[in-house]
């Protein structure tokens, strides 16, 4: 029964891929089969089953989930205004006049409006409206095109405080906190804040191998001056307006001043107090703004709900217990352990995306891992690297289908990938880097933890979660 779990999972990836329904459903249908089958064998008691609307009300108790509307509508509101037109057009004319200007401001562009985007997809859809007809118009390939846009909307996945960095936090939050109860480790409880601090240097090292490959790739093309546009004074002091928000909004998550819900807030608010003063959100518009807001965001609430589910049922049908041991059995060290863990997350890309790794994969597959390793943070600045990375997949990635989706005239798909491939050599370089070099995720980390904004989690805290994501004791019927 251990494996009927993993067949499901398989079944659902199978499912995503020649369907083309909904991953929602199909975890849903999942985890009624598998339910089916463990009442058939006794294996899972429906008075267990019953329990499964409460866990769910719980889940949706976490009040970190109330960022998820809310960065959702700074992305739609961030694709409505004109801000990265203007930041664009500031940051070729700061830039020195070379070839690679344009390429290095769409990386830069990228690595500041993504983590404010809310998704991979919001980012996608913003720069192919804006920078793509611009690198057209200054003689950029469309290769070389579709490969920037694709990876600048993917950067937005490392920086702080992004949409998938918090989901990512709180399921390692989760997943620690069963592995540290299961080993009886004085560990402290890693939180998002931690997570956050961790993909700092990942972080960084991809964008400066990103910029450096900008500038080396685009050294030797021709730039039409005539469309390149100079910034008129009023972009420029949106452009500054709008670095200093973000940056202070960004900085703030990251140093723990702003919690990643009040920075959300403060940035949603800002933006549509901006775009209803200027005129650029009409009635009309924000009507849009706010269905889309809430289509993308009924879709990841269902998304969770049916993940939760799911894992629920293959907990019960023993399904962790089986993970927990074959990854114990993983032969060599940490090293090697973390490795195929990432590996399997990489295969898993194929079918799934980042969101539905996070919400299906993770909470089955980290909780053993970090039972064998303890360095939490590494751990989850890897998997962060690797969901990163799934966008970028070829040949299904989604920031790839959704830059050949948004771009009116897509480069042949075998351009478009030679045109990619530095980058994606870049990617596995920095993955190789911190899986190698640990202590690359512990930089400027205080030990003290007095001094830590992500204070110890409290034994209440943790009997709580526990509570939540285990299933209940089966119930003792009187003799």
């Amino acid at each position: 029964m251990e494996w009927s779990g993993l067949a499901l999972l398989i079944l659902v990836g199978a499912g995503i891929v020649t369907t083309g329904l909904p991953a929602t459903f199909l975890l849903i249908a999942a985890a009624i089969l598998g339910a089916l089958l463990g009442l058939v064998t006794d294996k899972i008691s429906l008075s267990i089953l019953s329990a499964l609307p409460s866990r769910l009300i719980n889940l949706l108790e976490n009040d970190l989930l109330q960022a998820l509307p809310l960065y959702v509508t700074m992305g739609l509101l961030l694709g409505r205004l004109p801000v990265a037109d203007a930041l664009y057009r500031t940051s070729n004319a700061l830039l020195p006049k070379r070839a690679s200007a344009p390429l290095v401001s769409t990386v830069l562009l990228g690595a500041l409006l993504g983590p404010m985007n809310g998704s991979v997809g919001a980012s996608v859809l913003g720069l192919s409206h804006v920078i793509a007809p611009r690198l057209t118009a200054q003689g950029v390939s469309a290769a070389r095109r579709d490969a920037m846009i694709a990876v600048a909307a993917t950067l937005g996945v490392l920086v702080p405080p992004s949409l998938v960095l918090i989901l990512l936090g709180d399921a390692m939050l989760s997943a620690h906190t069963l592995a540290v109860t299961a080993t009886g480790r004085s560990d402290r409880v890693i939180n998002t804040q931690d997570v956050f601090h961790a993909a700092l240097a990942p972080a960084g090292i991809f964008l400066l191998l990103c910029l450096a490959l900008a500038w080396y790739v685009g050294r030797n093309q021709t730039i039409s001056e005539a469309v390149s546009g100079r910034p008129s004074p009023q972009q420029i002091m949106l452009a500054v307006v709008c670095v200093v928000a973000l940056v202070g909004l960004l900085g703030g998550v990251v140093t723990g001043y702003f919690y990643a819900v009040e920075a959300a807030a403060m940035g949603a608010f800002a933006l549509l107090s901006s775009g209803l003063m200027t005129g650029h959100l009409r009635a009309s518009v924000l009507r849009e703004v706010l269905h889309d807001a809430l289509a993308v965001t009924g879709a990841l609430f269902s998304l969770l709900i049916a993940a939760t589910t799911f894992t629920l049922v293959a907990r019960l049908l023993g399904t962790d217990a089986l993970v927990n041991n074959l990854v114990a059995g993983i032969p060599g060290g940490d090293v090697a352990a973390v490795a195929v863990v990432l590996g399997v997350l990489g295969i898993c890309a194929f079918v799934l995306d980042a969101f539905e790794i996070i919400f299906v994969v993770v909470p089955i597959i980290i909780p053993p891992l970090l039972i064998r390793v303890a360095d939490a943070r590494w751990v989850a600045a890897l998997v962060l690297l690797t969901l990163q990375a799934s966008y970028l997949l070829p040949p299904f990635g989604y920031a790839l289908m959704m830059v050949r989706g948004a771009a009116k005239a897509p480069a042949p798909f075998g351009d478009f990938l030679r045109a990619l491939c530095p980058f994606l050599i870049a990617q596995w370089v920095s993955l190789l880097v911190i899986l190698m070099a640990p202590r690359l995720v512990h930089l400027g980390e205080d030990t003290t933890a007095s001094n830590r904004t992500g204070a110890p989690v409290s034994a209440q805290e943790i009997d709580r979660r526990l509570n939540k994501m285990l299933p209940p004791p089966p119930e003792i019927e009187p003799k």
